[in-house]
């Protein structure tokens, strides 16, 4: 596969942590659905914020199609990548026609109206992440799954070549995390959209990503499919956690259990791998 974006010695954070991210490299392949695991504080939404220029790179490059992410226009730079953040408030009752025609922004002249064009691909996103039937009802009417199903319309509105994610599920029951990953892994799939999310679960990661980088503490861990992350020694050591890694009967993918019984012996455990 191609490289859509190449990520280069990667370091950058925030004011008082200036180098929550430190020395990552990866390339973000066209048409793959990348996911970003690790545990709390490890970096996975700092590097989204820092490869969809939310956040300035402090050291290191990003290049996406082959030139800087900071030497390309804001307007194109949006035209082509879409950022669905993980807490997404609405502050004025909008219709969500209205929420999601706010994603051809990057296509519309200043103070110039929406074009049928605009209409025609906002209702394109509302008919493909099945939220047509919504499209007058005001966005804070809606629930947690419906409204996070209208955000990725409107990061479909974009038409953006890559969509990054921040945790897409962290606020939904199972049944709205499979719907969302499922529409996500459509995406991916028909229309050859690129995916990279960021997400806590693992075992979601494992059967809907097709590779994962694993970060701990600011930098990669490790990188590889399902099957070559997803390991029990990967999981303790990053984790602090004892795991059991099975074989999802369905799919065949990694699944990952937590071993709960005896907290002594867990303690014991992970103060071993702790030594290492």
């Amino acid at each position: 596969m191609s490289s859509l974006m190449r990520v280069k010695d990667l370091h950058g954070g925030y004011y008082q942590r200036d180098e929550v991210v430190r020395g990552v490299s990866f390339d973000i392949h066209q048409g793959e659905f990348l996911g970003i695991i690790g545990p709390n504080g490890s970096g996975k939404s700092t590097v989204l914020r820092l490869l969809s220029r939310v956040l300035p790179v402090k050291r290191g490059a990003v290049t996406f199609q082959g030139k800087d992410i900071q030497e390309i226009p804001l307007k194109q730079f949006c035209q082509n990548i879409a950022f669905v953040a993980q807490d997404v408030f609405v502050h004025f009752p909008f219709t969500v026609l209205e929420v999601v025609l706010m994603g051809r922004i990057p296509h519309v002249r200043r103070l110039q109206r929406e074009t049928a064009q605009d209409l025609s691909s906002a209702e394109h996103a509302l008919s493909f992440t099945d939220t047509a039937q919504f499209k007058d009802r005001l966005i804070d009417r809606l629930s947690a799954g419906e409204r996070q199903r209208v955000f990725i319309a409107k990061a479909l509105a974009q038409e953006p070549v890559l969509l990054f994610l921040d945790e897409p599920t962290s606020h939904l029951d199972i049944g709205y995390q499979v719907q969302v990953l499922g529409l996500l892994r459509r995406l991916n799939r028909e229309q050859g959209l690129t995916v990279v999310m960021v997400v806590h679960d693992l075992n979601l990661a494992s059967e809907y990503c097709s590779r994962l980088i694993l970060l701990d503490e600011g930098t990669i861990y490790t990188e590889g499919t399902p099957e070559e992350v997803l390991t029990y020694q990967n999981i303790e050591t990053v984790y602090n956690t004892l795991v059991v890694v099975h074989k999802n009967p369905g799919s065949s993918k990694p699944y990952v259990m937590l071993v709960t019984d005896g907290d002594e012996r867990t303690e014991d455990r992970i103060q071993t791998s702790d030594d290492r």
